[in-house]
């Protein structure tokens, strides 16, 4: 029975309740619990929720042969069951294993793949989207990295978005994505498809991800913007090359060259913890199967087609005729929550909830 599952979190959480109200525990100790009955907020309180209904469930059915309280027990009972089946729903989502990830920053990472300039443009495109997303949700954007391109947009752009459910809501947005439009240098009218590649990496603690000093080869260079032209005068640019993995991060946004190699430091290891997630991942290859996407750039996973006004996700088969609003008012909720409702409805099926 589900109420057996949920008895463990009641009792924890009325554990803790308690060892708070005690006055013999140290800071530290009282942070780790307090941080703990956090976490189990949420089912604690659909928990205690769900064992009301049930037992409001089996009152009313009690009653149902008694003569003047029979019809109400009935019809409470109806709006009862209506209620227990929702609970039931959300409780199986909470009881799903929690991506440690979910609430960690993101380092949102988009190059221009094919199609040469016009990808470019959309890179710079799609950038502004999530922006106006990011906005809604109240996160804030902060560019990391960006390389120009020729006739405009970036041929790749890094920013870290920090905000609570960041992770959460962008974790699905890694893969490349395909645009069909007509390029504003295309005197014909005619039609191009284009692609870029997004990469969605939560913001690693050095702590989570050793890096030896002795694999780095630490370049440094002076800036320069769009044509080759000055930034500045000073060796600001840093270039760092991990030499056992061959990955190469650029950074001169800053002026000072401290922080652009902080910030370089911060994105190598983003990327190096991306890398030994993939690994992971191809050694699971059930669990690999199971999921809505992987991440990897090379999955097409959208199309953006704007002369039908046509976004889809290939994924999961969705596609609405919305996508200048979706783009122009960054409401990619309208393409996530499908996304995430059937990634949970496969990991529940998988668990056996």
């Amino acid at each position: 029975m589900l109420q057996d599952k949920l008895l463990p979190f009641i009792n924890r959480y009325d554990e803790i309740s308690a060892l708070l109200a005690s006055a013999s525990l140290d800071i530290k100790k009282m942070t780790e619990l307090s941080k703990e009955q956090s976490t189990l907020e949420d089912i604690y309180t659909k928990s205690c929720e769900y064992i009301t209904v049930f037992e409001n469930i089996n009152s009313n059915k009690e009653l149902l042969d008694d003569i003047e309280l029979g019809e109400l027990a009935k019809e409470e009972l109806k709006l009862l069951e209506k209620k227990i089946e929702t609970l039931e729903d959300e409780i199986r989502v909470l009881l799903l294993p929690r991506d440690p990830n979910d609430d960690k920053n993101i380092f949102l990472e988009i190059r221009a793949g094919t199609g040469g300039d016009e990808a470019a443009l959309f890179v710079a495109d799609l950038f502004k989207a999530y922006i106006r997303y990011a906005e809604s949700k109240r996160w804030k954007i902060e560019i990391v990295s960006q390389s120009e391109g020729i006739l405009g947009g970036y041929k790749e752009i890094i920013a870290l978005i920090q905000g609570k459910g960041a992770y959460s809501r962008l974790k699905y947005e890694g893969g490349t994505h395909r645009v069909q439009r007509v390029p504003e240098t295309e005197s014909q009218g005619r039609v191009h498809t284009s692609a870029v590649t997004v990469a969605v990496m939560p913001e690693i603690d050095e702590v989570d991800i050793q890096i030896n000093p002795n694999d780095l080869k630490i370049d440094v260079m002076r800036s320069s913007g769009h044509g080759g032209q000055s930034v500045n005068t000073t060796d600001s640019a840093v270039r760092i090359t991990h030499l056992p993995t061959g990955i190469v991060v650029v950074n001169q946004d800053g002026k000072s060259q401290h922080k652009n190699k902080d910030a370089a430091m911060k994105v190598l290891r983003a990327r190096l913890y991306e890398l030994q997630e993939e690994e992971r991942l191809k050694k699971e290859t059930a669990d690999r199967k199971s999921q809505v996407g992987s991440g990897d750039r090379s999955e097409r996973i959208r199309t953006y087609n704007f002369p039908q006004n046509r976004i889809s996700d290939h994924r999961v088969g969705l596609t609405l005729y919305r996508l200048e609003a979706i783009m122009e008012n960054g409401l990619f909720d309208e393409v996530i929550d499908p996304i995430v409702a059937h990634f949970q409805a496969e990991q529940i099926k998988n668990a056996g909830l």
